[in-house]
């Protein structure tokens, strides 16, 4: 990817007949519809090459191409990121919340991908994180080193372990394994959300994804438990879909949280101090905290660990590096 802004989507049959502002609303879910028309009514959204308005409607095969005002773009700068390592062939990033890993609508300079490109050169992330989620990023330094790494995160039964700690709402029990697979939610007004079907012996003919996560308490306070997430299978949305279905949503969770109607307002720019009361803290309350694999350069065995946020503590007590790390050995014991 070269430093050059480029972006265009192009519309398949399924969004024929939506309009344009609508449709970016929910994909580009970082921009609320209000600020999705002021872009067009600008001139910044072109519709197969030409100006257009936010109420037009779409059609199969349609290109939407964005193209921000420079001068917006400069004063959109990414937030600060820690470098937990650094080698020959890849780098270990602790990514803040509210960063986008990778260039997408508007994010082009404010995104990881940029900033590490800027202090490091070419650059290529491996493992992307939600906007809002926080924790450990992998970024190869060049394409050979990319394709290596991401075949470790690929293959089955992978010398790797992940550690998420979140917080959810409800008293959560001490040890869950969640095992089934994920799929669109069908009852639900947002296209991109997913649902987790429990199933003990799932197998892709089931119509989704097989996924499996193993969830553990770590403390509990008043109505928030801070539990430790440990994903068997690398699935989009995998942890949030999952809590939900357990009933124990994360806190500060929009769209998988205990009312999605808030990310529906959120999209739209009408947000209520209610909703944000609810919600507790202004982002999703999932953080990549460890990562346990063996370098697939030097064969030797490394492990990362990325300071858990604040913000958590002050919605529930955490624990400490020792006794996460404690937990990522048992499942990285298999090959350490």
């Amino acid at each position: 990817m070269d430093a050059t802004r480029k972006s265009e989507t192009i519309v398949n049959a399924s969004d024929s007949g939506r309009r344009l502002d609508s449709f970016l609303a929910e994909r580009f879910n970082y921009h609320s519809r209000s600020q999705w028309q002021k872009k067009i009514k600008d001139g910044q959204l072109l519709l197969n090459g030409r100006k257009t308005d936010s109420s037009s409607i779409l059609r199969d095969s349609d290109r939407i191409s964005y193209r921000p005002k420079e001068e917006r773009e400069l004063a959109e700068e990414a937030p600060g990121f820690e470098i937990l390592h650094e080698c020959e062939e890849f780098l270990v990033v602790n990514k803040p919340a509210n960063l986008v890993c990778h260039p997408a609508g508007a994010y082009f300079k404010n995104t990881l991908w940029f900033a590490l490109r800027e202090r490091f050169g070419e650059v290529f992330i491996v493992n992307r994180l939600d906007r809002e989620s926080s924790g450990i990023v992998l970024s190869a330094k060049d394409k050979s080193s990319a394709s290596k790494l991401a075949e470790l995160f690929a293959l089955e039964n992978a010398p790797i372990a992940k550690i998420y700690l979140t917080i959810v709402h409800g008293s959560f029990p001490n040890r869950v394994l969640a095992r089934g697979f994920l799929c669109q939610d069908e009852k639900s007004p947002v296209r991109k959300k997913r649902a987790f079907i429990a199933s003990s012996n799932p197998s892709p003919g089931d119509g989704g994804e097989i996924a499996e996560t193993e969830f553990r308490l770590l403390t509990h306070s008043g109505a928030f438990s801070a539990v430790a997430a440990v994903p068997f299978t690398g699935r989009t949305h995998q942890i949030r879909a999952t809590l939900l279905s357990l009933s124990y949503p994360i806190v500060g969770d929009k769209l998988y949280g205990k009312d999605e109607t808030a990310y529906l307002r959120f999209i739209e720019g009408k947000m209520t101090e209610k909703d944000r009361s609810e919600l507790v803290i202004g982002r999703q309350a999932l953080h990549a905290a460890v990562l346990v694999f063996r370098s697939p350069f030097s064969g030797k065995n490394l492990e990362f660990f990325a300071e858990t946020p604040e913000e958590f503590s002050r919605v529930c007590p955490m624990p400490g590096e020792k006794e996460i790390k404690e937990i990522a050995s048992e499942y990285a014991g298999k090959f350490v």
